[in-house]
Parts: structure tokens; sequence; C-alpha cells
């Protein structure tokens, strides 16, 4: 892990930015590559290439990564395990997925802490809300890892709580091969629209599958809008923090 001293000043120069604190949510399957299975090295080292364009404009960023391309707990439930435990095993395969996220973004210089909400304090730090805000304040990228610590509580949910409790702006949501959300699935149907904006209630109303049911109910009460994205567009990150790209804003 790196080791840094240096707090942020607030003088350095920053290039024109829509928010201030972001959280950055994608599925573990964004981390496979075009592998079927795992992590994938040189796919890592793309996404962490887009989270330090963003953090290099000065943006606090929270991240939440998901555990599918190692083991889904819902998956495994269905094949006969019991729920809680197959749910726990999807939390530690998620906290694989932020080490190896840490270390693709320390390898380009980005100081990062994983948290966890499973104690595991050889590898992680537990989460503490006002130490991940220092985190934060200090411009480290945290990477909150096993999800809210609970079973049957998905990563989405994780990614709302968290981006409730540390202030958050805005939820970034990356897709692999989609540029926002769609009245229908764009990969089976070729007359498929782009929502430029929707509300949570039509996301509902609509079950157009953006995130869980939970995690919708949470960032609707709380107002927190929801940006969803094509995470394997070069820059596409970057630019929507500077009033460009193409995207979903998903809103009250």
């Amino acid at each position: 892990m790196m080791t840094d001293t240096v707090t942020a000043t607030g003088t350095e120069p920053q290039a024109a930015r829509q928010f201030g604190r972001v959280m950055l949510k994608i599925s573990g399957e964004a981390l496979m590559g075009d592998q079927g299975y795992g992590l994938h090295p040189p796919t890592v080292e793309r996404i962490a290439r887009e989270v330090k364009a963003v953090h290099d404009m000065g943006v606090e960023i929270c991240m939440v990564i998901g555990g599918g391309n190692v083991f889904r707990g819902l998956q495994g439930s269905a094949q006969g395990m019991e729920r809680t435990t197959a749910d726990y095993m999807g939390m530690l395969a998620t906290v694989m997925n932020a080490l190896a996220m840490q270390s693709a973004l320390e390898g380009l210089g980005v100081f990062t802490r994983v948290i966890s909400a499973i104690t595991m304090n050889e590898v992680a730090e537990p989460y503490i809300r006002r130490r991940a805000v220092r985190h934060l304040e200090k411009k480290r990228v945290c990477i909150f890892a096993a999800g809210t610590g609970n079973p049957y509580f998905t990563t989405d949910t994780a990614a709302t709580l968290r981006a409730n409790e540390m202030s958050c702006e805005v939820i970034f949501m990356g897709k692999n091969g989609v540029d926002g959300v769609y009245d229908k699935d764009p990969a089976k149907h070729e007359d498929a629209v782009r929502y430029d904006t929707v509300t949570y209630d039509d996301v509902l109303a609509k079950r157009l599958g953006v995130m869980d049911a939970s995690a919708i109910a949470l960032a609707r009460d709380n107002n927190l809008p929801l940006i969803v994205f094509a995470l394997d567009t070069p820059g596409g990150f970057k630019s929507i923090l500077e009033g460009k790209g193409t995207f979903t804003r998903v809103q009250n």
C-alpha cells in the first residue's frame, strides 16, 4: 500500500467540473475484459486510468465494485447454497476486486484506501464514516468493499448507502456496452430508445433494471441523482464531469 503524508491544500489547479464528490459504481463483470471469469489486469488498469483522469480534476471519488466476476451470492443460492453463506462469499469477492483496483490506482500514483464493511484488518480498513470522509478530503480514492456487511443486500444498495453517508452529489453507474438507460434491451431490440432523463418512479414502474428496487428507493428518497454511462468509452467518465458525453440522468 502506498503511504502518503501530504494533505490537500486546496490550491491545486482544477479543470472545470460539475461535481466535487462522486460515487462510481461498477460491476465485477466490468473487470473481466473478454474473459468469462475473474480479473483481466489490463482491463482493471484501463478503468483505473479513467478514474485517475477524474481524480486529476480535483474530484473526490468513492467507488463500489461488484463481485460477479468471481462469485455472485444470488446465483450460489439458486444452486442450492444457503443464501446467507452465499452472500458472504459474494462480499469477499468484492474485497478481491477492490484490492485489484487499489493496486492499479496506486500504480498510477493515486492514493487509495480499501474500506471493508467486514473486519479484515490485514488487507483493508474497517468502515468508520468520519475516517472515510477525512480520506476523501485528503484526495484519496475510497473503495468501499464487502457491500453493506449484511446478506440480502446488493452492491447497488451498498453504493447508494455509502454515497449518502459520504455526502456524494451523484452516483455514476458505469456500464459495459450501454451508454444509458433504454426503454428496452438495446442488445435485443434495434428500436430501443435511450432516455436522456428518467425519473426514479418510472425506473421502478417500468422495471428498467438500472439498479435493484431497494437502491432506487434509497436514492429517490434522498434526492440523489444517478448518471448511467458507458464505462468502456475512453474518456467517458471525465467527459461527463466536463458537461459533455452521452448518458442518462435518473432523478426525481
